[in-house]
């Protein structure tokens, strides 16, 4: 197919994962659609989501400073968090700002658009769903729990997800990204918690099997504890084709790049271990392999954004 200067990238996650990646796609094309969960239950976003009925608007929000025009300004502005203050403390100003933007235009759509022109946000961020989702899960042990929170702290692995309600809907403007799209990207970002939770909102996958876009997964440089302990990279895409009943993907990008020893101790007294690149299970399918040295150079063994976001370029570029 020919693909524009600009192709129309298409990236579906959360987290700091996404947003990691959007901050490095935008350099190459302006062409891109945010798709982000919305099944947060913490911190600065849960609080709201539960005072005031609205949507979690933390991972919307640091996706739309992620692509913002005056990133260094904004990150600061948005980023910040309150220290003090009875019914303050622990909020983040651009939440805040988000929340009352929704209050003003009267839905939370228009609120991302609005606050987007502010920010001249280089592409386009949508809500998974704009429905009230609760995330929840049965765990190996035979435990039903609910709430994404509630989920992370329990002591048993997971064993399936699921979303309530099981029918919510996309938003259109989702789909009809996925449907122009040259390329969808899934992740980086918490397999149980960023990435699944997207793929179950209802026709979402059906979505991007119906696209002619070339789909791609980014593994994560490192495992969870209580989530991922001990998975390949083989794993992550199992666990997905699991939930949703298919094999979505045509490439799987993996970390090739070593982890220097004082990151690699700070992860190891998390119960963190980086994702082993084990990817045999899955080359007896139609899934290519793209490994490269994708860590940062920072503190944190993160996906460094420019790095991850040229492989993704490079190889939509060979498509054409």
């Amino acid at each position: 197919m020919k693909i524009a200067s600009e192709p129309k990238v298409v990236v579906i996650g959360g987290g700091t994962g996404l947003s990691v990646l959007l901050k490095g796609l935008k350099e190459y094309t302006s062409q891109l659609t945010a798709v982000v969960t919305v099944s947060d239950d913490g911190g600065s976003s849960g609080r709201l989501r539960a005072q005031l009925g609205v949507l979690p608007p933390g991972d919307i929000r640091s996706c739309l400073v992620a692509l913002a025009e005056t990133e260094n300004l904004m990150d600061k502005v948005f980023q910040h968090r309150f220290l003090e203050g009875d019914g303050l403390k622990g909020h983040s100003l651009g939440n805040l700002l988000l929340v009352a933007m929704t209050e003003i235009t009267g839905d939370f759509e228009s609120a991302i658009e609005e606050v987007s022109k502010v920010l001249k946000v280089r592409g386009k961020v949508v809500p998974a769903t704009l429905e009230q989702v609760v995330l929840a899960a049965s765990m190996h042990d035979g435990t039903t729990v609910y709430g994404e929170t509630a989920i992370r702290e329990y002591p048993a692995s997971i064993e399936r997800l699921y979303l309530m309600p099981d029918n919510c809907q996309p938003v259109p403007a989702s789909l009809n990204a996925i449907a122009e799209a040259d390329a969808i990207v899934v992740g980086p970002g918490s397999l149980y918690s960023s990435i699944i939770p997207n793929l179950l909102v209802n026709g979402l996958t059906d979505a991007i099997k119906a696209s002619s876009a070339a789909t791609f997964y980014i593994s994560n440089i490192m495992t969870e504890q209580g989530e991922t302990d001990g998975f390949t990279a083989a794993d992550h895409l199992k666990v997905i084709a699991d939930h949703i009943g298919v094999d979505l993907f045509d490439y799987m990008v993996v970390n090739s790049g070593k982890i220097d020893l004082p990151r690699l101790e700070r992860y190891l007294a998390e119960k963190a271990k980086p994702v082993a690149p084990i990817y045999e299970p899955i080359l007896d399918g139609k899934v290519e392999i793209i490994a490269a040295d994708l860590v940062s150079d920072d503190e944190v063994a993160w996906h460094h954004p420019d790095k991850l976001a040229r492989v993704i370029i490079d190889a939509i570029h060979k498509l054409d």
